[in-house]
């Protein structure tokens, strides 16, 4: 099958090259998919794509005339793609749903802790010749109270690690995991419960129209001052103008996040020379207590392996005429 690779990058193109065994026609561009770019996959029967593109109605239809019938994301999300348009026109779409869930966890732990020990003003200080431990405070995490907002794949890990660290977990659940309740005495809660209680937050739920915004004036004003929010997930959890604001008057200890609510045009890019026009994001950018990397959390050789081999699964699946257990709404197809 030939495929088209969108948002291709340089350092998961090799990854896809292994797991493809040369079976598949593949290539990649860099553009990510949107109405203008929708017209390179002329000649292909499946494109993948990756959070960033768009695969709303009016691509989705570009994409069906031209002749691609095929989608499978490389992620675990799928909130950039309409999928109840895309099962009505007839595309066949699944994703990525289990890469590497240690990836994003550990992650988030490594924000967590790169914000709490102050290890990037470190860094820069003592290059600099500077080695001064003024500023450098920060807290034991043992014997802390950490809340887990989803705990899935992703948030059964975080957990995991958090209690190896020695943490009270709290979480919120829609459905609470009996396992992580006795292997590592989670308690399960409200959200504002969690909130009021923890003292550091970490998001690991998809993003849904439920919970757009979740996090917003009146959930930030009930965490401690001194909390640190952490977000692995998707960035429109968060309410950046109340996040904003809450920073601003001191309501939040620190915003970490690999994440950000209006990545498109921006992450992905290199903006060094030319600078940004994202307003808000150049807000948080200047608050000492804010960690931000760019979308980076899936960046480890086994996530990209899993990434590149459930890509072709998929394919392969959907080329011989079987089930794909990675299909959305494969339930309903088996049932």
């Amino acid at each position: 099958m030939k495929l088209l690779v969108f948002s291709a990058k340089d350092f998961e193109i090799p990854f896809i090259d292994k797991a493809n065994k040369n079976h598949h026609k593949v290539a990649y561009i860099k553009d990510a998919l949107d109405c203008h770019s929708a017209n390179r996959a002329l000649g292909y029967r499946a494109i993948s794509i990756f959070s960033g593109d768009d695969a709303s109605l009016k691509v989705l239809e570009k994409l069906w005339d031209l002749g691609v019938r095929y989608i499978t994301l490389r992620s675990a999300g799928y909130n950039n793609i309409h999928v109840k348009a895309a099962k009505r026109i007839g595309f066949k779409v699944a994703n990525t749903p289990d890469y590497s869930p240690h990836a994003i966890a550990e992650h988030a732990v490594a924000l967590l802790l790169a914000m709490n020990r102050k290890l990037i003003l470190a860094d820069k200080r003592v290059h600099q010749y500077n080695f001064v431990q003024d500023g450098l405070l920060g807290f034991n995490l043992n014997g802390k109270t950490c809340g887990i907002i989803g705990t899935g794949r992703i948030g059964s890990v975080m957990a995991k690690i958090m209690h190896g660290f020695g943490c009270n977990i709290l979480a919120n659940d829609l459905a609470p995991n009996e396992n992580l309740k006795a292997l590592y005495d989670v308690s399960y809660t409200s959200l504002e419960d969690l909130c009021a209680r923890a003292d550091m937050i970490s998001i690991h739920i998809p993003l849904t129209f439920e919970n757009h915004y979740l996090i917003n004036k009146h959930t930030l004003s009930l965490m401690k001052k001194t909390a640190v929010l952490i977000n692995t997930s998707r960035g429109s959890i968060v309410d950046t103008k109340a996040l904003i604001e809450t920073l601003s008057n001191h309501g939040l200890g620190a915003y970490c996040t690999d994440v950000y609510e209006k990545e498109k045009g921006v992450f992905f890019k290199d903006h060094s020379k030319d600078g940004l026009e994202e307003e808000p994001l150049k807000k948080l950018l200047a608050f000492p207590n804010v960690l931000l990397s760019p979308h980076q959390a899936f960046i480890t050789q086994e996530a990209l392996t899993n990434i590149a081999e459930t890509t072709f699964e998929n394919i392969d699946c959907w080329e011989k005429g079987v089930a794909c257990k990675n299909e959305l709404g494969y339930e309903t197809l088996v049932t």
